[in-house]
């Protein structure tokens, strides 16, 4: 048994240098972006961007909306072979209307610098990043541009349990080895503001984004990467603390205040394979919030002190074999989710936030950097708590646990 787990080991090894080694030599680097990253542009500075809009038709509610999902545009710049500039501005739904009296606009869109942070080679294999950046957790918090992911929405699992595109201010080092087929990071942030959770939309409202965050908590996150022959495994994780209050406002409130008081824990795995046109993601995350109900005292917010996510994800291009650039890919995936899966002592259970998602589609990309979208997402929830029932029916339609939704949609890249 030693021995031949001692050839599996060394198998890997062996095989995952070989692939790598490949990848190097046949990726393509589609965007500026990537070219920056990689240190292959030899100009200043660099423009690339990505977008997407889509089509939604809801046919329980009998709805459907078109939008702009999102523009962004991204500008770097390549000081020197040690230093480089990265930074991107996002625009949300075509328009901010901010307090604009015609009420088919008003509030609407949004407008973020989703990332803006200095880059620093400190030699082949590790470099530092200071400044607003993703971290390394997930599947898709680094890999967001729609040409990434197969469907027209991000998967499920990563809004609503690991935020995308999570990024907050701090500083992070990144590394790879020179012995093994293995990728690390960790990186120190600003923590999260627990007075914006919302019971229905899990820690996102809490992000900082750069914006006037707090720094009174910090949070560390780490990974750990590892390739093996076809595969890429990654574990990641999150602890920080949630409460920007002054000492004195978080105990006015009962709450634990300090760089890591009140804290909150999110872990995730996830694995990805391809080969000969096959693709397939799995990821499982867990979120623990310990002390949810000193929250739940403090701002009435029915915050949950647990949530978990999983989804797995299989596709096929069917013009693998063609060896061009198109790609028409037919995927399947499944996602389950409870936004509280524990709930605190003085909390609510909602059974509207255990939801069943199951997604089927096409994706079809003439080039790299055009992703043309359609799939079909089946939704099933758990039922009402009367609790929580503001307005009931016959006053409200009745709620529906199963929901049918239609996406259309077209995404790029350059």
């Amino acid at each position: 048994m030693k021995k031949r787990l001692i050839f599996f080991i060394t198998a890997c090894f062996t095989f995952s240098v070989k692939a790598q080694q490949f990848q190097t030599r046949a990726q393509k680097l589609i965007t500026s972006e990537d070219s920056l990253r990689k240190g292959a542009n030899s100009s200043g500075t660099v423009i690339s961007g990505y977008g997407s809009f889509f089509y939604q038709r809801n046919f329980e509610q009998h709805q459907a909306m078109v939008t702009l999902d999102r523009a962004v545009l991204f500008v770097g710049h390549k000081f020197n072979e040690k230093i480089s500039l990265f930074t991107e501005l996002e625009v949300e739904h075509a328009l901010v209307a901010g307090n604009n009296s015609d009420e088919h606009t008003s509030g609407q869109g949004d407008v973020a610098i989703e990332q803006a942070f200095l880059k620093f080679n400190l030699n082949a294999h590790h470099y530092l990043v200071a400044g607003l950046f993703t971290p390394r957790i997930g599947i898709t918090n680094e890999n967001h541009l729609p040409v990434n992911f197969n469907g027209v929405e991000r998967p499920l699992v990563e809004q609503l349990i690991i935020p995308t595109t999570w990024r907050e201010i701090g500083v992070g080092f990144y590394g790879s080895s020179d012995r093994l087929p293995l990728n690390y990071s960790i990186a120190i942030v600003n923590g999260l503001n627990s007075a914006n959770f919302e019971h229905d939309s899990g820690i996102g409202e809490g992000e900082g984004l750069g914006s006037d965050a707090s720094a009174n908590n910090l949070a560390v996150t780490a990974s750990l990467q590892y390739h093996c022959i076809d595969m890429k495994f990654q574990i990641a994780g999150y602890a920080g603390g949630t409460v920007a209050l002054s000492p004195h406002g978080a105990d006015s409130l009962g709450l634990n205040s300090g760089a890591f008081g009140t804290p909150l824990y999110l872990g995730e795995a996830d694995l990805q394979y391809a080969k000969n046109g096959i693709g397939i993601k799995i990821l499982g995350t867990y979120m623990a919030y310990p002390e949810a109900g000193k929250l739940n005292a403090a701002y009435a917010k029915n915050t949950p002190s647990g949530m978990y996510g999983a989804y797995a994800e299989l596709g096929y291009d069917f013009l693998y074999q063609k060896h061009g650039q198109d790609q028409f890919i037919a995927f399947a995936r499944a996602e389950m989710l409870d936004m509280n899966a524990n709930t605190a002592s003085n909390g609510i259970y909602d059974g509207t936030q255990k939801q069943t998602h199951i997604i089927a589609g096409v994706n079809y990309l003439p080039i790299p950097n055009i992703a043309i979208k359609a799939d079909v997402r089946l939704l099933h929830t758990g039922p009402q708590n009367p609790a929580l029932v503001i307005n009931p029916a016959p006053n409200a339609l009745p709620y529906k646990e199963n929901t049918q939704f239609l996406n259309i949609g077209v995404g790029y890249s350059f």
